[in-house]
């Protein structure tokens, strides 16, 4: 499909959707409130934000079927559980790593598309992920040594988390074949928010009761990661290749590190910034070898669904 002439360079939003994507760990840090009711009064404010736009696409409800809402369900719940694991591994390991660990989305999407579909890649792809995974053990291994146990936790909820999120974009990419993009994220969101509902009944933790400052962060998270980034990138998908977008989870890392260190104080030791060039270096080689766009490369496109 031929792209459209975009009205802007696609280089602006492309560096507005990274900026603000980047604020996502630094909200989470800020936050004293549980990362579930983070996660859901996100995902509930950007309901409500995204609603105007939802009418349009009534016609399009029609089209569900039963397979399709059980999809919808199984990565709204995928969706839900990332963000619990994600947002949580903020509390015990740097936003570096975190964040580093992360941008390994692309090399577990490629993993389960193999599975899945049968997709296969080239020995440079599978070179890339290969080293950035060294990079990603040189990561938790320091951590673990270097934080008593603790940051090595949160890099392995990170790595966990980032394979709930490949999961939820795969179960995606199927369901995007046959629905709107921003009819299928208004779902996703809602069933995550559904889920995250339950565990915090269940969890007995409350709802409300939080102070003015924590409504906030909430409505930020909802407004710039969100609403400005991942959906912003959801925009950017009509004007660019999705090669070009899915690298924005390599700007991340980059933005979320240097935006931690101003406003953080967070500083990274000398084989975390080995490890990060090197898992740096093993994407770029293997976002940029496949030469078309396939299921999982549509599917890590779709990091602007989470």
């Amino acid at each position: 499909m031929n792209q459209q002439k975009p009205p802007i360079p696609v280089a602006i939003p492309l560096f507005i959707g990274i900026t603000a994507i980047s604020f996502s760990s630094i909200f989470v840090k800020w936050s004293d409130s549980p990362v579930s009711i983070q996660a859901m009064y996100r995902l509930m404010i950007t309901m409500l934000l995204m609603l105007p736009f939802c009418f349009k696409y009534i016609p399009e409800l029609r089209k569900f079927t039963g397979a399709d809402i059980v999809k919808l369900v199984a990565s709204g719940t995928m969706l839900a559980v990332h963000f619990l694991l994600w947002m949580g591994s903020l509390q015990w390991t740097s936003v570096a790593n975190s964040t580093i660990i992360l941008a390994l989305q692309p090399l577990f999407v490629m993993i389960g598309a193999y599975i899945l579909f049968k997709e296969k890649t080239s020995l440079s792809a599978i070179a890339g992920m290969g080293i950035a995974f060294i990079g990603v053990f040189l990561l938790i291994g320091k951590g673990g040594l270097s934080g008593g146990g603790t940051h090595l936790k949160g890099d392995l909820m990170s790595l966990f988390g980032t394979m709930a999120v490949a999961v939820h974009m795969l179960l995606g990419q199927m369901v995007l074949k046959r629905i709107p993009p921003f009819l299928y994220s208004w779902f996703v969101f809602a069933f995550a928010s559904i889920f995250l509902a339950a565990y915090n009944g269940l969890s007995g933790i409350p709802m409300t009761g939080y102070p003015p400052r924590e409504w906030g962060i909430f409505l930020l998270l909802a407004i710039v990661p969100t609403v400005f980034g991942h959906l912003l990138f959801n925009w950017l998908m009509r004007y660019s290749s999705a090669s070009t977008v899915s690298m924005s989870v390599l700007g991340e890392p980059v933005g979320a590190s240097l935006l931690a260190f101003i406003l953080l104080n967070e500083t990274m030791n000398g084989l975390q910034v080995a490890g990060g060039a090197i898992v740096m270096l093993g994407l770029i080689l293997f976002l940029y070898v496949r030469p078309s766009r396939t299921t999982s490369e549509e599917a890590v496109a779709g990091l602007s669904e989470v």
